[in-house]
């Protein structure tokens, strides 16, 4: 195994190109180093970008978006006060990622081009709306997050290419999210299942739904509520879950991980509709309460 440190994002995606799908991108590394003391990858070379000059900036805030370079941590997400206030979703996903010693390394970007369906960021910006764009030698080319994704560790990140930002447009005015997730044992450890929900001014929601399929799932949007009522809010749940195949494995059961996604789910939608006007979660009302 050889190691490249390239200055220019072009002199990366040639050495990409040249070894015919059998080398790595390295930037944070916290994935990709495990991998190689297993031998579960056997890459011929390593290009490490953290030395590309060219990079975008980890975080570059514009008025109608945020993008993230390859080289953002999770830390500096998780810390930015824009990222805080507009995707309050993704900085609480970017708090769970591993250790604080993980997440001062982990790279945002590398979180979602592995392509794992329990990564914990994708779920936030697959329901924020996320995109990614993709160098190769042909130049670049721009996909929405969610159709990135092809199944468990496959992408459409092909050999000779690399993802060089992350775009997250600024949500509407009156929106707001919330990030939930259940595993094992806190701390170090994947997903058993995650939830990230958007929940718009008139209430229509949206669902990034993670480790409940071979991919992060985007589950709505749903039609507009007005009285919360209890049937409302079960009828947004179902129509967010609709896209969930939860399955049996060592996290979990399928039965027992299909019924915490619904109470993640609903938590989430109260949780991010009561964000919407720094409120504390919306309390319930039966049908028939004024």
């Amino acid at each position: 195994m050889r190691y490249y440190r390239p200055t220019t994002t072009a002199e990366a995606v040639a050495a990409l190109a040249g070894e015919a799908g059998t080398a790595r991108v390295l930037v944070g590394g916290t994935d990709l180093l495990v991998a190689l003391r297993h031998r579960t990858v056997e890459p011929s070379l390593l290009v490490d970008i953290k030395r590309v000059r060219d990079l975008r900036p980890p975080i570059d805030v514009e008025s109608r978006a945020i993008t993230f370079g390859p080289t953002v941590t999770m830390s500096a997400v998780a810390a930015d006060p824009t990222v805080r206030e507009w995707f309050p979703s993704l900085a609480e996903a970017a708090l769970v990622v591993g250790s604080v010693a993980i997440r001062n390394r982990a790279s945002l970007i590398a979180n979602s081009a592995n392509g794992s369906p329990a990564a914990d960021t994708a779920p936030p910006l697959v329901a924020l709306d996320a995109s990614v764009t993709i160098a190769s030698t042909s130049g670049e080319r721009t996909v929405r997050l969610r159709d990135f994704f092809l199944g468990s560790r496959r992408t459409l990140c092909g050999p000779g290419e690399m993802v060089t930002s992350l775009r997250v447009p600024r949500p509407a005015d009156g929106s707001s999210s919330c990030f939930l997730r259940m595993t094992r044992r806190r701390g170090v450890d994947l997903a058993t299942v995650s939830v990230a929900a958007v929940v718009e001014r008139d209430g229509r929601a949206t669902a990034g739904l993670g480790a409940v399929g071979p991919v992060t799932l985007l589950g709505g949007p749903t039609g507009p509520v007005a009285l919360w009522s209890e049937a409302e809010v079960e009828n947004m749940v179902d129509e967010l879950l609709s896209p969930a195949t939860p399955i049996e494995d060592v996290r979990a059961g399928q039965t027992y991980r299909a019924a915490m996604l619904r109470v993640l789910a609903r938590r989430a939608v109260l949780c991010a509709a009561g964000r919407r006007d720094a409120r504390e979660p919306i309390r319930l009302t039966q049908e028939g309460d004024s």
